[in-house]
């Protein structure tokens, strides 16, 4: 990962102007210095879709997007280009572009998706990761009980994506983590929405007992609290929001 990106950038759809995550939290971004334009627009947007800052089935103009991240139409649209590719946006037809809403035929797919993923990246982690990583996953957590504890559902989102992509990293199996990180972009906006109605204190977290089966270096346990972790989190997404099939 690149350097940090630490100002959320509001923007205003239909639904009116959208809160930014926080103005002190740091997101994962890219070296803002070196990146070109359209990367700069592509990994905000981004952020804002996986930390749920745009909401699933809020329509957003292209036009507003541009005068809210200060950019040029072309680097916009190539950002939303990939977005649609990504699966992370839909086109509404007008110039307009929304998050898509889950369906309980999509979550279904989703939990498969990753507990087949994310248990096989944790399998090849677990055996790759050294001290310093795994203290590094330690220090993530800690700061995401912390979230939990004082309700910051911002911060939570933000430090449980940090653990996953940190555990996955480790795994160096580049193919499969770059699709893990698109999965993640499929529920993230969803999984804001059921944290804003139900708070911190009921959000999944099997990260203690992974973390006790990675210094272990128990591959096959790490795995087992890995799939626990996505079955409890999604089932709580399909649980949370109204969806029909």
């Amino acid at each position: 990962m690149g350097r940090w990106v630490t100002q959320a950038v509001p923007y205003h759809g239909r639904a009116g102007p959208v809160t930014p995550i926080s103005e002190t939290i740091e997101k994962p971004g890219i070296d803002t210095i070196k990146a070109p334009a359209h990367e700069q627009v592509y990994q905000t947007i981004r952020a804002q879709i996986l930390f749920g800052e745009m909401v699933p089935g809020q329509a957003v103009t292209i036009q507003g997007l541009t005068a809210a991240l200060g950019a040029g139409m072309t680097p916009v649209r190539e950002a939303i280009r990939r977005l649609i590719s990504d699966g992370a946006l839909i086109f509404q037809g007008n110039r307009r572009v929304s998050v898509p809403r889950l369906t309980q035929s999509d979550v279904a797919q989703l939990i498969y998706l990753r507990k087949t993923i994310e248990y096989q990246l944790t399998m090849q982690a677990a055996t790759r990761l050294s001290d310093a990583r795994i203290a590094r996953l330690e220090s993530i957590d800690k700061a995401l009980d912390r979230a939990i504890e004082t309700g910051d559902v911002a911060g939570y989102l933000v430090c449980n994506y940090e653990f996953h992509k940190a555990l996955y990293d480790a795994a160096e199996a580049p193919i499969l983590a770059s699709v893990a990180d698109r999965l993640w972009l499929r529920f993230g906006p969803s999984l804001r929405v059921v944290c804003g109605r139900f708070g911190t204190q009921s959000l999944p977290d099997r990260h203690k007992e992974l973390l006790a089966a990675l210094q272990a270096r128990d591959a096959e346990a790490a795995g087992r609290a890995v799939v626990g972790d996505v079955e409890q989190g999604m089932e709580q997404i399909a649980a949370g929001l109204d969806m029909k099939t």
